[in-house]
């Protein structure tokens, strides 16, 4: 069976405040164009401004969408703007809102009023310990330290903004993380049926899979690409 990756370019939407140096070494090992998002560092941008970004830095022509943790809700809102473009999408430990509510109405109760009241009065950005200890479990010393000297607080539009009605691909995946200690592996499986997909791997890692198993996220990203 043919395992390469189809030509079709691949945008990579990270989840919060993540640093684009993220999927390096995952882009680096795929034989296809590529490119990492930016999004939108105004205090005021909507969840609209965000994928009106992405669709302005993507390749012309139909992409492949590889879509970090809030970065689903971002792939959401590009495929209700632009379905035509988005050939396919493989969602990472990432959440899939219903179409009508928002990534934090997503979240089960009470985690998504804790998560409401916090970002509230703190803003977006967690503290150190809670970078450290739930987005980077997993990884080694120097990547956690760079991720929390680059993590970037983003619009709390992101998170409360509610999904446009969209139209999925036909071709989507869903990577769940079984140690994850932002998402469980129970909320991930909850988010792939949102996506409406069979097509699930699993990486026993914690919520960034492409630092600290970057050879085997990378291989199911080219078994995706090559036939999902």
């Amino acid at each position: 069976m043919n395992t390469e990756p189809k030509s079709t370019p691949i945008v990579f939407l990270s989840g919060a405040g993540l640093p684009a140096w993220i999927w390096d070494e995952v882009r680096a090992s795929l034989p296809v164009d590529s490119v990492v998002a930016s999004y939108p560092k105004r205090a005021d941008a909507t969840l609209r401004d965000y994928a009106e970004a992405v669709l302005a830095q993507a390749p012309s022509g139909e992409f492949t969408v590889v879509a970090h943790s809030i970065g689903g809700a971002v792939a959401s809102e590009v495929a209700a703007l632009a379905p035509e473009r988005v050939g396919g999408l493989l969602a990472v430990a990432a959440s899939v809102p219903p179409a009508g509510r928002s990534f934090l109405g997503a979240l089960p109760a009470p985690q998504r009023h804790i998560v409401g009241l916090i970002m509230r009065l703190a803003g977006t950005r967690p503290p150190e310990k809670a970078i450290r200890s739930g987005l980077c479990a997993g990884l080694g010393e120097d990547d956690i330290a760079r991720i929390v000297a680059d993590f970037a607080p983003e619009s709390q539009r992101l998170y409360r903004d509610r999904v446009s009605a969209r139209t999925l691909p036909a071709r989507t995946g869903y990577v769940v993380t079984t140690a994850d200690k932002e998402f469980p592996a129970e909320l991930q499986s909850r988010y792939a049926d949102e996506l409406g997909t069979r097509w699930r791997r699993e990486m026993a890692t914690g919520h960034l899979p492409m630092l600290q198993d970057p050879a085997a996220f990378g291989q199911i990203l080219k078994e995706f690409a090559a036939g999902a």
